[in-house]
C-alpha cells in the first residue's frame, strides 16, 4: 500500500503539464509533485499512474515513489490564479504525490544526443510502455527525467508521468489484449532498445500475484468502472496478464535511427512551412529549439 501524508504547505504550480500538479511539502518532511484528482484528466488519470508506476518500481526501473497526500485547499489560499484555486477546490482529500526530484532535468533531444542508455535498458523501458499502453513517451515528450544532476552520484534515467497509459480502460468492451500499437517514435528508440530481452527478463516476473499488489495501492474511491472496487481491480489484473502472454502479438521492434529522426522531423518542418504566410514563416519551431534555449526547469507534470 503506498504511504499516507499531509500536506502541510504549497510552494507553487508546475504549468508545464497540462494538469497542472501542485508543489508540496508534507508532514513527513518530504516535498512531493501532487496530482490532483479535480483535473481534467480525471481519476483514471491517476490509477494510471499507480499501477503503471509501481508496476516500473517492481520490475526494477527507476521511478520516484508515490504517496496519497491528504489536501486541504486552505493551505495554497494565496495562490493567485482563480482556475488553479478552482482546482484545488475540487481536489480536496486524498490525491496521488511523487517524490521530487531536485535539480532533475527532462530528458530532451538534446540530453539524448549525448546521454548513453544501455540497450537492455532502453528495452526494459520500451518493454514496460508496451505492455501498458504508454504512447505518451515520444522523442519530443519523453516523460523521462535525468537525476541526479550534482555530480554527487552518475546521472540515471527516471520515469515519471504515466497518466496517458492504460488507454483500454477508458472504453473496456472491446479490447484486445494482443493489439500491438506504434512505437517507432519513442524517446528511447534511437538506442536500439533490446525489446526481446527484456520481454525474456521481465514477462515472467509480472504475474498475477504482483499484478494483484500492484492494483491494491489505487484507493478504491478511483476504480468506479464496476460494481466494486474489487471487481475493477482484477479487471486490470485479467487484462494486464493476458497483455503479458500475448507480448509476441504487440512487442515493437521497429526503430528508427537517429538519422532517420532527423531526417523525419527536417520533412516535417519542411510540411509546416508549406502554404505559409510570410509573417508565419518567421515564427520559430518550438519542437526544434536548440538547448541553450531549454527552459531546464524541473517538471513532473
Amino acid at each position: 500500500m503506498l504511504r499516507e501524508v499531509a500536506a502541510t504547505r504549497y510552494i507553487e504550480p508546475l504549468r508545464s503539464g497540462g494538469s497542472v500538479p501542485g508543489v508540496v511539502e508534507a508532514d513527513d518532511l518530504g516535498t512531493y509533485v501532487v496530482k490532483f484528482t479535480g483535473s481534467a484528466q480525471g481519476r483514471k488519470a491517476l490509477v494510471a499512474e499507480v499501477i503503471v508506476g509501481e508496476l516500473a518500481r517492481a520490475l526494477g526501473l527507476r521511478f520516484p515513489e508515490l504517496v496519497l497526500v491528504h489536501f486541504d485547499p486552505a493551505i495554497a489560499d494565496s495562490e493567485p490564479h482563480q482556475e488553479v484555486r478552482d482546482l484545488h477546490a475540487a481536489s480536496a482529500g486524498v490525491n496521488l504525490g511523487m517524490d521530487y526530484l531536485p535539480g532533475a532535468r527532462d530528458f530532451t533531444p538534446e540530453i539524448a544526443r549525448t546521454f548513453p542508455v544501455d540497450p537492455l535498458e532502453a528495452g526494459r523501458v520500451v518493454w514496460l510502455d508496451a505492455l501498458t499502453v504508454n504512447v505518451d513517451r515520444t522523442v519530443h515528450s519523453s516523460n523521462l527525467m535525468v537525476w541526479p544532476t550534482l555530480g554527487i552520484a552518475p546521472p540515471r534515467l527516471w520515469l515519471i508521468d504515466h497518466g496517458a497509459a492504460l488507454v483500454f480502460h477508458h472504453r473496456w468492451e472491446g479490447t484486445d489484449p494482443s493489439k500491438s500499437y506504434d512505437f517507432r517514435h519513442h524517446a528511447l528508440g534511437h538506442y536500439g532498445p533490446d525489446v526481446r530481452a527484456a520481454d525474456a527478463e521481465l514477462a515472467p516476473r509480472v504475474t498475477l500475484d504482483l499484478l494483484r499488489e500492484v492494483t491494491a495501492a489505487v484507493p478504491d474511491a478511483w476504480l468506479t468502472d464496476f460494481a466494486t472496487p474489487a471487481e475493477a481491480r482484477e479487471a486490470y489484473v485479467t487484462y494486464l496478464h493476458a497483455r503479458v502472454r500475448a507480448s509476441g502479438a504487440w512487442l515493437p521492434t521497429d526503430f528508427p535511427s537517429r538519422d532517420e529522426l532527423a531526417a523525419e522531423e527536417a520533412q516535417r518542418a519542411a510540411r509546416t512551412q508549406e502554404g505559409r504566410p510570410e509573417w508565419l514563416k518567421r515564427v520559430p519551431d518550438l519542437h526544434g529549439k536548440p538547448a541553450a534555449e531549454q527552459d531546464w526547469s524541473v517538471h513532473l507534470g
